[in-house]
Parts: C-alpha cells; sequence; structure tokens
C-alpha cells in the first residue's frame, strides 16, 4: 500500500504527462505483478462496489476523532473532500500493517458480506494501521470516489515503457470483462496470444473537435457523415453469440435485446462500430426516447415498443475473422457496403450515409441541417486513415454545430469541491415566467477562475436565505447558458430538461429584466425537442 499511495502522490501532485507516465511506468516496473493488475483494473474504472456507505464513514471518523458529527460535517465542508476529511480529523495510527495494495482491496471487497459491527470493526482496525497519505487512499477507494488525472491512454503509454509492448496493442489486451479476480497480469498483459474471450472489444477510435475547416487539405482526401446523437457502441459477432459494448467498455447486451436478431444476418466474425439510436420510421428519435433505457438492467415490453432501436454502422473492424483496423477508411467503407447490401429492413441495423459536398463551404452548409436531423455535426475522416486506438489528431475530426443558448438568471449557489471547495462553483438558473423566475437548470463549468472568485465574493455579500449548502441570492446575475439539447421534463418545475449545460458567458452587460422567457424555451423545444 505504501508503493500504490506514493504512486497516488506523485500523480496528483504533477499536470506534466511525461512525470506522470514516468512515475507509473516505474511503478509498473518495480510493483508485484497482483498490485500491478489492480493498479491497473483502478484507473480503467474497475472499481469495487462500495462497502460501507459514506453516512457511516462519517460517523466512525467523527466518533474516533472525539468530535461532534456538526464539526466533521462544518470541516468536511470547508475541506471539500470525504477522503481527505477523514484522514485529518484521525488520531495518529497505533500499529502498523505492511499489507499490499492486493491485501486492502481483498479486505474492501470483504466488506460488502459483513455485517454492520464487523464492518466497524474493519474499517477503524484500517485507520488505526494506516499513515495519512495512506489512509487518504484508502478513504478513496472504499467511498468509490478513487479518481486521479490519469487517463487510460497515459496509462498505456507507461505499461508500453514497462513492458516493451506496443501501446495499441496494450489497450486492446485491457480492454472487456475482465477484473482482477478473473485473470492475472501476466495472463492479461504479458502474454503473447492471450486466450481472450470472443466478447472482447476493440479500443474505440475518438476524433477530436474541429474548430475550423482550414488546414485539412483538399476535399477529396476526406469523407463526411453525420455524427448521430445516441451511445457509442461497438457489436461483435463471434462464436456462434453476439455482444454489445458500450464506448464507456460496459457490457450492455441485455439492454438491447432487438440487436439479437442480427445474428441471423451476419456471419461469425464481424465486429461493427457505430451508433446506438431510438428509430421510428426510418429516423432518429430524439435522445430523451434512447435515454428512458439507459442505466436499466431489464427493459419493459413497453420500452421496447416505444423506443426500438437500431445500430446506425459506421466502421468494419473485423470481417470474416480478421482484423481490417490497418487498413485505409476507403476499404473498410468498402467492406461495411457489401456486408449491408440486401441486409432487410426488418434487421436493427443501418448503414450511416457518406455525404456528397463539392466545397468546404458546401459541406458547411449541410453540418447546419444536423439538428433537424437529430445529429450533432459532422464527422470528418480521411479516405486512407487507418482505425487507431483512443484520441489521435490528425485523420478524424468531430465538427458539431454551435450550442444552444439562453439567457439566464442566476439564483443559488453552492460551493465546489476539492480545490474550488473555498468558491461557489454549483449555480442555479432561471428565466422569467410573467414577473416570477423559473429555475430550469444547474451549471457549474465554463467560468474562469478569476471569473468563479469574483461571483464568489459577489455571493457571499448578496445571499438571501441559506439552505444548508445551497445559498439564494438576489436575483441580479444574466449568464448566458449553452447546451446541445432540449427535451420534455415533467421532473423540473419548467417541465424542461437540458443536455450539457454550461456557462458560455458571463453576461453583465445585461439586465436580469431582459433574460429569456420560459416561452423562449418552449418555443425551442417546439423545435428542437
Amino acid at each position: 500500500m505504501k508503493r500504490f499511495s506514493r504512486l497516488f502522490t506523485a500523480l496528483d501532485q504533477t499536470t506534466r504527462t511525461s512525470a506522470k507516465v514516468t512515475a507509473l511506468a516505474q511503478y509498473f516496473t518495480a510493483a508485484p505483478d497482483s498490485d500491478k493488475l489492480w493498479t491497473i483494473a483502478l484507473l480503467s474504472g474497475r472499481r469495487p462496489k462500495r462497502g460501507v456507505t459514506t453516512t457511516l464513514l462519517r460517523e466512525w471518523a467523527a466518533e474516533t476523532a472525539e468530535i461532534p458529527l456538526w464539526l466533521f460535517d462544518e470541516s468536511y465542508a470547508i475541506v471539500g473532500d470525504l477522503a481527505e476529511t477523514i484522514a485529518l480529523v484521525l488520531p495518529p495510527p497505533q500499529r502498523r500493517a505492511e499489507r499490499t495494495l492486493t491485501n486492502w482491496m481483498s479486505t474492501l471487497q470483504e466488506l460488502g458480506q459483513l455485517d454492520l459491527a464487523e464492518k466497524k470493526t474493519r474499517v477503524l482496525e484500517a485507520w488505526d494501521s494506516l499513515e495519512p497519505i495512506e489512509r487518504f487512499v484508502f478513504n478513496k477507494l472504499i467511498t468509490g470516489g478513487f479518481r486521479v488525472g490519469v487517463s487510460q491512454k497515459l496509462m498505456t503509454r507507461a505499461l508500453s515503457r514497462a513492458t516493451g509492448i506496443e501501446e495499441p496493442e496494450l489497450a486492446h489486451r485491457i480492454m472487456g470483462d475482465w477484473t482482477p479476480l478473473s485473470t492475472t497480469y501476466p495472463d492479461l498483459i504479458l502474454a503473447e496470444n492471450p486466450n481472450t474471450d470472443a466478447s472482447k472489444p476493440y479500443p474505440f477510435y475518438l476524433a477530436h473537435q474541429l474548430d475550423e475547416k482550414a488546414g485539412l487539405g483538399p476535399e477529396k482526401d476526406w469523407r463526411a457523415e453525420y455524427k448521430w446523437d445516441g451511445i457509442r457502441g461497438q457489436l461483435i459477432l463471434r462464436d456462434g453469440r453476439y455482444f454489445l459494448w458500450s464506448r464507456g467498455e460496459e457490457l450492455i447486451t441485455d439492454k438491447f435485446p432487438e440487436l439479437a436478431t442480427l445474428s441471423d444476418h451476419l456471419s461469425d466474425g464481424t465486429v461493427i462500430d457505430g451508433e446506438l439510436l431510438a428509430w421510428r420510421d426510418e429516423a432518429p428519435l430524439p435522445f430523451s426516447a434512447l435515454q428512458k433505457r439507459i442505466g436499466r438492467k431489464t427493459v419493459p415490453k413497453k420500452l421496447l415498443t416505444e423506443a426500438p432501436v437500431v445500430l446506425k454502422a459506421y466502421d468494419l473492424l473485423e470481417w470474416q475473422g480478421r482484423d481490417l483496423r490497418a487498413q485505409p477508411y476507403d476499404t473498410r467503407r468498402a467492406h461495411l457496403c457489401e456486408l449491408l447490401d440486401g441486409l432487410p429492413t426488418t434487421a436493427p441495423l443501418r448503414l450511416s450515409a457518406s455525404l456528397t459536398f463539392k466545397s468546404w463551404d458546401h459541406l458547411a452548409a449541410l453540418r447546419e441541417t444536423s439538428r433537424a436531423k437529430r445529429a450533432e455535426g459532422l464527422m470528418l475522416k480521411r479516405g486512407k486513415s487507418p482505425y487507431l486506438a483512443g484520441r489521435k489528431k490528425g485523420d478524424w475530426w468531430k465538427w458539431k454545430v454551435d450550442p444552444l443558448v439562453i439567457d439566464a438568471v442566476m439564483i443559488y449557489a453552492q460551493s465546489g469541491h476539492g480545490r474550488r471547495a473555498n468558491l461557489f462553483t454549483d449555480f442555479t438558473f432561471a428565466v422569467w415566467n410573467g414577473n416570477d423566475l423559473v429555475p430550469f437548470t444547474k451549471a457549474y463549468s465554463g467560468l474562469t477562475d478569476a471569473e468563479f472568485r469574483k461571483i464568489t465574493a459577489w455571493v457571499r455579500k448578496n445571499t438571501l436565505e441559506r439552505y444548508g449548502p445551497v445559498r439564494a441570492v438576489t436575483p441580479h446575475h444574466v449568464f448566458e447558458i449553452a447546451f446541445e439539447g432540449i427535451q420534455e421534463s415533467p421532473r423540473h418545475k419548467s417541465g424542461v430538461a437540458l443536455r450539457f449545460p454550461r456557462m458560455s458567458r458571463w453576461r453583465q452587460d445585461k439586465p436580469v429584466q431582459e433574460a429569456n422567457t420560459l416561452e423562449d424555451l418552449k418555443e425551442m423545444l417546439a423545435q428542437y425537442g
């Protein structure tokens, strides 16, 4: 645990990519194999389920520190992080336990099976045997809040340096449905021909945002299609079975049972990259229709009828059992068209059509039609490009339409977390409905640190009421709120909900009376919902 805690500290204290890669590579060279495996799992999002509630941890920490719970909560509000607050208030450890990361992860997994008294005993014993930084990391793990500024791509780069295995190969090896309990580090990482199961997906190729089309070169080198607004997925047919993976490496086969019929139309050894869309009458439904199916373990018949799903096929990664990723996009696309040619319309699979354009200006005009087609914009792909792993700049670009915007009034403010615990960063916004302000969304990103400090000073001087951590403030400031979509929502007083809202501009030039109205939002809903 000491070695892992040192790694966490090294990663947390730098923003330099090279320093993080070096720290990880050194760790992957020296740590025990079982600890390496758990570290790969943790950094790729494979965290164990929380075995103890945060409410219990707060109570046990306050009791152990011999402070009242209200004082602990006040400290938590200032520190902004539960794991750190616990580590700070606890008394010094009275004993030492030289245990590895793997040992502690076993303890965390066992907690879920224990009764309350035994859980408490185990947690208190852990706190009493760990140094402060180790306690902090342990608390992060036990609360399910373990996060560190390391992407999976960066971790893969460090693994490559430590093992000598190429990054794309490593990225593929750590994909799929595995846990540290179902494999070993040598089997997962070092085996030259790992015996992977048939469900194993390929790493997704991710595009960079294109702000300007200038510099891409001749139009003839590029292919364009709509960037559909759904869930990116990878369909796999191998060994007579089909599997469906989300971009977040979640196996979602059971959530979309209608795709099972594709096994009747496609041959074994086929892997398709595409977008899951709610679909009716040969057109996509609003994202809100698909959203009703997200997060459900089982999908009732009513939802299957209301929001049937198809896969819009973008790319063909495997065909007849052959990995096509190294071949040019144009070649993969030709194979994809051949594969889908003659497929019955009843099959829940559609080709994402290529757009024909004569010039960049012509393509820009096509981009403006995206929202009307329930798309987010365009995808641009170089015809000669291979299918790479992760986010690579140069050959694939997403050219999204400009966001929708509305001017709104800030009416509530709440403190942030972590390094922004002393700033008000989370705000609730409202629009006018007659003479009343109706709340309709929250946003917490988009301002600079200097702007957050300025609005924080204002909030402290203009608080009208307090509701726990939330402050009602004088309606005075107008912000431009940018968002990607709007949908009807009976759960909200305004009747609408926004997708990905953020503050795009602080309208200090605009009086509060000139903010938008609820009617403006409903017009947007009628047009874009």
